[in-house]
């Protein structure tokens, strides 16, 4: 019965979703290709050839990111394989382009009402379902274990926050979790959460991300953007609604405190950037920054480099984090501010960028943990704080070169990931 409820409610909420995707399209056009998809009703036909149909599952951008370590490592470890590649965001979506090889297909996520996963499943049939991260969808779970399709859960974490929403909703969650082939935890803290609520761990991999090359022509470009820019950078990544505002007043509480002391050098005076997590608010936030009374210049009006006259820099465009993190001398994590859980930590490390970050790192809870204990991260309480402790590290050449380094050895003692995952994956295969 309790199911029955869940379908019902899931059937009914179908045109609301048609309108929601209507809203975002104007925004993100990317939201109104393809809409019949989300419904099970498809154009393309299932990708033909000798090798096994991998389905792949990377909700959003962040995701998709993850999604394409793993699929480096399964096409190393299947080389015949073709891939079913599914999304949730238009964000996700764009970055899963680069992913495809001839012969793969790209498909939105089926809604979950048991009609549309159906017609899903019957239309591409695959092999073996890999869905990443916590996209754990009671219908396409239950129905991929029904259609004989094995499908488990890979880099795999769970919140304890997000381990009680899925106990409050057992009666659902719990067969859902139930109903996975195997589930591939970060963590042993994600895994134990993911036994409580019914899931079939089947072992502890580490996190895909840390397995995860910068794009050196990106790094080289962030460093030649350093080099033009002449003075020390303080970035705010991947930042969240309502951080850009309270940074932007500690912005302004410090200028006049250091004016004021009479230390308001141009040439030692940090050099801000703000990179927003979502694209969709990239112009709400240029007009915060100009309403605040700073000088701006976005990343999009860039030519050779950042002008050097603007105060506030906006990071508005898709696929340059690497490049953020090598301009920036020292990173405030966003969604670790806010009660939001953070943000990926992991990439910042990779790139060689000291992080700070606040108290709210739920998202990414050992992550954060094992940087700090390295002293790849350091954590404060507030954005306050975060900006006198990036402002102190600005000072200290000596250590700040040190903190580079060590944020580098700690991203590199932690991969493998991907290899132990593709290989789980051909075992689910041999076993189907």
């Amino acid at each position: 019965m309790s199911r029955l409820l869940y379908d019902l409610a899931t059937w009914l909420a179908q045109p609301l979703l048609r309108r929601k995707l209507q809203r975002r399209g104007a925004a993100e056009p990317g939201y109104l290709e393809a809409v019949d998809e989300r419904f099970g009703r498809y154009s393309t036909a299932r990708p033909e050839g000798a090798g096994p149909l991998v389905w792949l599952h990377a909700v959003s951008l962040g995701e998709t990111r993850a999604a394409a370590i793993l699929l480096a490592a399964l096409r190393e470890r299947m080389p015949s394989m073709r891939l079913l590649l599914t999304h949730g965001t238009a964000t996700g979506r764009a970055e899963g382009l680069k992913l495809l090889r001839p012969g793969d297909v790209q498909v939105w996520q089926p809604w979950d009402t048991r009609g549309a996963v159906r017609r899903f499943l019957r239309h591409f049939r695959p092999d073996v379902g890999v869905l990443m991260e916590t996209e754990v969808w009671p219908n396409l779970v239950l129905e991929s274990r029904a259609h004989g399709v094995p499908l488990a859960l890979a880099n795999a974490r769970l919140s304890a926050r997000s381990l009680r929403g899925a106990e409050r909703a057992g009666w659902l969650m719990r067969p859902a979790y139930r109903a996975l082939a195997a589930a591939w935890a970060q963590t042993e803290a994600d895994a134990q959460r993911l036994r409580q609520i019914g899931a079939p761990v089947a072992g502890v991999f580490g996190n895909l991300k840390f397995d995860a090359e910068p794009d050196a022509a990106l790094l080289a470009r962030g460093k030649a953007w350093h080099v033009w820019s002449a003075r020390p950078v303080v970035m705010l990544a991947s930042s969240r609604e309502g951080e850009e505002a309270e940074f932007l007043g500690r912005l302004r509480d410090l200028a006049a405190t250091t004016e004021t002391a009479g230390r308001a050098d141009a040439a030692h005076w940090p050099q801000w950037l703000i990179v927003p997590r979502h694209p969709q608010r990239f112009d709400a936030i240029a007009e915060l920054i100009l309403d605040q009374g700073f000088s701006l210049s976005r990343r999009s009006q860039w030519a050779d480099g950042p002008p050097v006259t603007a105060e506030v820099w906006l990071g508005d465009s898709l696929g340059e984090m690497p490049a953020y993190y090598a301009l920036a001398d020292v990173a405030l994590l966003g969604g670790s501010f806010a009660p939001l859980g953070g943000q990926n930590l992991i990439e910042a490390a990779a790139c060689g960028c000291p992080l700070v970050m606040g108290p709210h790192t739920f998202n990414f809870a050992e992550a954060a943990e094992m940087a700090e204990a390295a002293g790849a991260a350091r954590r404060v309480p507030d954005l306050g704080a975060g900006l006198t402790v990036a402002l102190a590290w600005l000072t200290d050449a000596v250590g700040h070169t040190g903190r580079r380094q060590v944020a580098l050895d700690f991203s590199r003692a932690h991969r493998g990931a991907a290899m132990r995952s593709a290989e789980a994956v051909a075992g689910l295969l041999r076993r189907a």
